[in-house]
């Protein structure tokens, strides 16, 4: 550790000073606050043998509680000054780079990431490798691959059409600044369509619900959604919930998708 300093913090009510040393360091190798094992950062509790090597409580049960060092005992011993040291590590945000000025105790940046506004969105085009911020995004979008994308807007029914064969496709919110991806599932037993919007999960993004609805023959197949699944990388794996499913019997020979799709801005609704 270098660069240590000292301050006097003073508490107390009238008439009473107490004065407390307040220190701070910096530390100079963070990686000396990851798991030896799994090389993963700590979390506590923060286990230690009797000759003081460290293990986290995910890799002592792995280890059969022996340690891999020195084949004594782990797991059973708290390191407590570890624990402290830990709890007291504060880190810039992943996004420092970008714009956060947040910060974020040691080994909690990727809960933050997933909220931090300044989080990085990548293009769900699969030809291109663009990333940036989701408003950022949205003009590259709009500028790049417009031919790609239609423009809606909130509250108001459109019918999405799309071929099942093209997996995806993008709709643009522009009040908003923001991408939402409609994506097909082909499986065994139908078409799965799901809707996610292209954002970090931050409350300045908003929040949004949507319906999906399609009607062959006289039979319609309805899903509501209370929220709309943010994400930062779109996922072409298939999804295991939140999805409407379209049986094969009410498939278009030519592959053809149809969908009513209504997406409603939950925090401005009129």
């Amino acid at each position: 550790m270098v660069g240590a300093s000292e301050a006097l913090l003073f508490h107390g009510g009238e008439g009473e000073r107490v004065a407390k040393r307040h220190r701070s360091a910096t530390l100079l190798d963070l990686d000396i606050l990851d798991c030896p094992v799994c090389c993963e950062a700590l979390a506590t509790p923060i286990f230690q043998c009797d000759n003081g090597h460290l293990a986290c409580s995910s890799c002592c049960p792995k280890l059969r509680n022996k340690c891999p060092s020195c084949a004594f005992p782990v797991g059973h011993n708290r390191c407590r000054a570890m624990e402290s040291i830990l709890e007291s590590t504060l880190v810039p945000c992943p996004n420092e780079m970008f714009g956060c000025t947040k910060t974020c105790f040691y080994g909690k940046e990727s809960a933050h990431e997933k909220e931090c506004i300044f989080s990085q969105c990548s293009c769900p085009s699969r030809e291109c490798d663009y990333t940036g911020s989701y408003k950022d995004l949205y003009a590259h979008y709009k500028l790049t691959h417009s031919k790609f994308s239609w423009s809606i807007k909130c509250g108001i029914p459109y019918t999405a059409v799309m071929f099942i064969s093209n997996k995806i496709l993008i709709k643009r919110v522009h009040e908003s600044k923001l991408l939402f991806a409609v994506q097909c599932f082909r499986e065994p037993c139908g078409v799965y369509v799901t809707v996610s919007c292209i954002a970090p999960s931050a409350p300045e993004v908003g929040q949004f619900s949507y319906r999906l609805s399609y009607t062959k023959d006289g039979q319609t197949v309805i899903y509501e959604s209370p929220e709309v699944k943010k994400v930062r990388k779109v996922s072409f794996e298939t999804p295991q919930e939140n999805f409407m499913l379209i049986p094969h019997n009410l498939l278009l020979r030519s592959g053809l998708l149809m969908i009513e799709l209504c997406i409603v801005d939950k925090l401005n609704q009129e």
